[in-house]
């Protein structure tokens, strides 16, 4: 793994958000997505080397509204960069991790990405994410 890519927090109104996260950090969001496989809006923050991704519900099914049901607003996971996404999840599963993806798939921020479960991750949610070479 190479650094903490982002930190994903889990909100129920993305503009209400967006608002208190620019005061928060001094500075705008620098691009909103909507990423349909997971029914969720997000937004992104830079914070040095890293960033903070905002995360908004689109429907009743997206993890994000169950995840917001179960536990209100908060830390939702937390993301890690990595080279070969492939090999770092087949590292993983060998280390006895369960992953929630068999394969990466397409995420936010032209990203491929993993999630580790968080039953066998210390109760963290955690995602790995590769740029995606093939942009789209």
């Amino acid at each position: 793994m190479q650094k903490i890519e982002h930190i994903g927090i889990a909100v129920k109104d993305l503009e209400v958000s967006n608002e208190l996260y620019a005061k928060l950090l001094g500075k705008s969001h620098y691009k909103i997505e909507e990423v349909l496989s997971e029914g969720v809006r997000t937004s992104f923050f830079e914070v040095g080397p890293n960033k903070i991704e905002l995360l908004e519900a689109t429907r009743d099914d997206s993890p994000i509204t169950t995840f917001i049901e179960k536990k209100g607003e908060g830390i939702h996971h937390l993301a890690f960069a990595v080279e070969d996404i492939k090999s770092e999840m087949a590292r993983l599963e060998k280390e006895g991790f369960v992953l929630l993806n068999k394969t990466p798939k397409l995420g936010a921020d032209n990203k491929l990405v993993a999630f580790v479960h968080p039953k066998t991750a210390g109760g963290v949610l955690v995602e790995l994410c590769q740029e995606n070479k093939n942009k789209q």
